[in-house]
């Protein structure tokens, strides 16, 4: 690898490891939302109905966009898409309400690490199943210990909590969110090979904040709404910062590829999830620091087993491609087109 190219490829590191701090940062501002307005339905379907905002009004300054959008409309009728297919932003708003619920109580450390080990374990669920486009992939031994490590590294964390009165449905609600994000991820790839990734993201948040406004209305009818708004314009910017870090992971995986960028992204996850609670609380315990640390190790064990298959296809490809590229030194075609004389 050249410099120019290792020099790219270091930046879009960088930016994806910042789109993983984003991420814990939109766990923070929806977890104090909630906090603040007394209502976690509420500031979930405030926080995916604002992103919602900002995507549709982009959507008549592009006919890329409004081309895009259609394509899946039309993937659904024709039957290209099936239409549970376009369902994966039920995944993503799940996530969102359970961060509004349960982050400012639990802490966004141990929120994260239990959504990094539901995302593992959903994974490799979801592989076996064949969700993806790619179809049904194998657990390798790597995959497995990987994962392993993860659940480890939740358990840890959690053990470190169990002398508080914390409640344990707080404890599962984002081990649960990180399985539906493992969904999500699944389908939206489904939705990203007949469209743009700005469809696919507008269509997730499309279906996210139906779900969201839905769930809100039930919720209203159950026991009745007593929203607190707070005045921090800050925290209404969860939907904005969504919009941000999944924008970064559209631009960033066609330089990294999808490996090194979730890699990339948890490390910012784990990281960022300390550094936020060392400065603004909860009280980050020895057992949360070491679970994100080997729920850190975790992942790149799980990744190191793509990552070899990833270089191991290349090689072929490189290796089949070596005879057609002698010859076309050896015998390069002659001009086109030219005159004599």
């Amino acid at each position: 690898m050249d410099r120019p190219t290792r020099t790219a490829t270091l930046s879009w590191a960088a930016l994806a490891v910042l789109s993983g701090f984003m991420i814990v940062t939109q766990v923070r501002i929806n977890g104090q939302l909630g906090a603040a307005a007394g209502d976690g339905y509420a500031a979930a379907a405030w926080s995916f109905g604002s992103g919602l905002a900002v995507l549709a009004a982009c959507l008549p300054l592009s006919r890329k966009a409004r081309a895009s959008a259609a394509a899946v409309v039309g993937a659904v009728r024709s039957g290209g898409l099936r239409p549970w297919q376009v369902l994966g932003g039920l995944g993503g708003a799940f996530l969102v309400l359970s961060q509004s619920i349960a982050a400012s109580v639990t802490g966004v450390a141990l929120f994260t690490i239990a959504v990094v080990a539901g995302q593992v374990a959903g994974g490799l669920a979801f592989d076996v199943a064949g969700l993806s486009p790619s179809g049904r992939r194998p657990v390798t031994t790597a995959r497995a210990l990987g994962a392993l490590l993860v659940l480890t590294a939740a358990a840890i964390s959690l053990a470190g909590r169990a002398d508080t009165d914390l409640p344990p449905w707080l404890l599962v609600l984002p081990l649960v969110a990180g399985v539906c994000v493992s969904w999500q991820q699944g389908v939206n790839g489904h939705v990203r090979a007949v469209s743009s990734g700005y469809a696919a993201t507008l269509i997730n948040f499309v279906t996210g904040t139906t779900a969201l406004f839905a769930a809100l209305a039930v919720h209203a009818l159950a026991g009745g709404l007593n929203v607190r708004w707070p005045g921090n314009p800050l925290l209404y910017t969860g939907g904005v910062v969504g919009i941000g870090f999944i924008a970064i992971a559209v631009l960033a995986v066609r330089h990294l590829g999808v490996l090194i960028l979730g890699l990339c992204t948890i490390t910012g996850q784990l990281a960022g999830a300390i550094v936020l609670d060392l400065a603004l609380g909860p009280a980050v315990t020895a057992a949360t620091v070491a679970g994100a640390a080997v729920a850190l190790a975790g992942v790149a064990v799980a990744s190191r087993g793509n990552l070899r298959r990833v270089r191991r296809n290349r090689r072929h490809r490189l290796g089949d491609a070596a005879p057609q590229l002698r010859h076309r030194r050896e015998h390069p075609r002659p001009a086109e087109g030219r005159g004599e004389g």
